[in-house]
């Protein structure tokens, strides 16, 4: 089988569900009207059976009638006038009951008016017979065959026979419908359960494809990081002997330098102090011969000399600097980090304090907000790179504006970041990288310092397994944001 795609993959499974779905809807759907109307059908034929028993009721009725009133007139027993009288009674409420049962269907409804006026005339003219019996007439036997009552009970029962093979018409005909409607229930069931299997068998298929194709894929990507792994434990240990190789590099040639630097930096007290006589013996020409001394020797000694010598100071003084910054970063590199759990708030707490004075002079406010997250990190570390962070802040506030300084924390997505937010310059936007560059520096030269500052600071986030970055726009502040893991690991903590 050609192998598919796991997007396609995804689509047919959930085309199979889908359509297994919209399915058991229709199945639903369809078998919901058929058992409606197979429930309507069935109403009908219990309602068909009813009004034949309703009508069957009717005829024995008057038959009991009829055979009661003759046998009364045979044999004057006064059981069979009871029993007249109580089937006579009985039969106008048998006919309101078949009345009440057809009142849906106009042919029994005229069938009925027209047995209310066969039961009048029969009850009149058996009434007639009774009372005439009961009188002291004699019966006739053979008067029954003209005996109008009799006629009309022949005639009652020829119309409720039809009025029953009406009914039978209607039950066959509700009854066929009824079968139908199951019929075609049990066809829909029958062809959802096909469609139904052909897609089960579709799914499981593809399900399987899924699951094999998944598996491969787990199984490549198992073997691809156990690749990576390796890789990446390789690439380390090259990075670290890379670190190491450079940090021993700065180390050197940071030392190295400094032996020079001493020496132009001797040199330069000692032409500083040879600067001296020199000025003194112009002066004494100057008095004594004073055709020797000209005055481009005298500007020699007292204008450039001094002006050389204090570029030279100035120069060696800013190069030991950037020496000592190179050598405290290249300490920091091999500093072995210590992980311990550290109260965010109280390290705040502890480096505002200690910029008391500075920010009272300035009249600025450093405020940490409550609610701080803790973690497990190296203290010296973080305050390394939050006392810079915040000295930054006060060095660069806006003139004119009362600095505010806001120390916040929150957790993200199980690493905290903790933001120092002021309202100072703000930097430009094409410097937010360049600020973290060793020795590079934004806006106005003003204040003092080498541009080590944010690039120290980068390097020990980096080392804590954590990054920083800026946001801010020129007059309107600056937060910086330091991402930081929730608890640095043994492994993260080696130099």
């Amino acid at each position: 089988m050609p192998h598919l795609s796991q997007a396609l993959l995804n689509r047919l499974v959930v085309a199979c569900f889908l359509i297994g779905f919209v399915i058991l809807v229709l199945i639903g759907g369809a078998a919901t009207l058929v058992l409606r109307r197979n429930v309507e059908y069935t109403n009908l034929v219990t309602h068909t059976y009813r009004v034949q028993d309703a009508i069957g009721e009717y005829r024995l009725l008057n038959e009991r009638v009829e055979t009661a009133r003759r046998g009364y007139l045979l044999t004057r027993a006064e059981v069979f006038y009871d029993t007249y009288r109580q089937a006579a009674g009985a039969l106008p409420r048998s006919l309101d009951a078949i009345a009440v049962l057809t009142i849906d269907n106009p042919l029994q409804q005229a069938n009925v008016a027209r047995l209310r006026g066969l039961l009048g005339a029969q009850l009149a003219a058996l009434d007639a017979s009774v009372e005439h019996e009961r009188r002291g007439g004699s019966a006739n036997a053979a008067g029954f065959e003209i005996d109008p009552g009799v006629a009309r009970t022949r005639e009652i029962r020829a119309l409720t026979a039809a009025m029953t093979a009406e009914e039978q018409r209607l039950l066959v005909g509700r009854d066929q419908i009824r079968i139908h409607a199951l019929n075609n229930l049990f066809r829909i069931v029958i062809a959802a359960g096909a469609v139904l299997a052909l897609v089960g068998v579709g799914s499981v298929v593809t399900i399987i494809r899924y699951t094999r194709d998944l598996t491969l894929s787990r199984d490549a990507l198992r073997q691809l990081n156990e690749g990576l792994e390796t890789e990446v434990r390789a690439r380390t240990a090259d990075l670290q002997r890379a670190n190491d190789e450079i940090q021993r590099f700065a180390y050197i040639v940071s030392h190295d330098l400094r032996s020079p630097l001493v020496n132009v930096m001797g040199f330069t007290s000692e032409l500083e102090a040879a600067a001296k006589p020199l000025s003194r013996l112009i002066r004494t020409l100057e008095k004594e011969a004073p055709t020797l001394a000209d005055a481009e020797a005298r500007r020699a000694v007292d204008e450039d000399l001094p002006e050389a010598i204090g570029f030279i100071r100035t120069s060696t003084q800013k190069m030991d600097r950037l020496i000592n910054a190179i050598l405290k970063l290249s300490r920091e590199g091999r500093r072995v980090l210590t992980p311990e759990r550290i109260d965010t708030a109280r390290l705040f707490a502890g480096i505002a304090d200690s910029l008391r004075h500075r920010t009272e002079q300035l009249g600025a406010s450093i405020d940490v907000e409550p609610g701080l997250p803790t973690l497990v990190s190296d203290r010296l570390a973080l305050e390394q790179i939050f006392s810079n962070l915040v000295e930054n802040a006060l060095k660069y506030l806006k003139p004119g504006r009362p600095g505010r300084i806001v120390v916040r924390g929150s957790e993200e997505g199980g690493r905290v970041v903790l933001e120092v937010q002021d309202n100072g310059r703000g930097v430009d936007p094409k410097d937010h990288e360049r600020i973290f560059e060793l020795f590079r520096r934004s806006g106005a030269q003003d204040q003092p310092g080498e541009g080590i500052g944010l690039a120290h600071v980068r390097a020990l986030a980096y080392r804590l397994g954590g990054t920083v970055y800026v946001d801010s726009t020129l007059d309107q502040g600056s937060t910086f944001r330091v991402s930081l893991p929730r608890s640095l690991s043994v492994e993260g903590s080696a130099a």
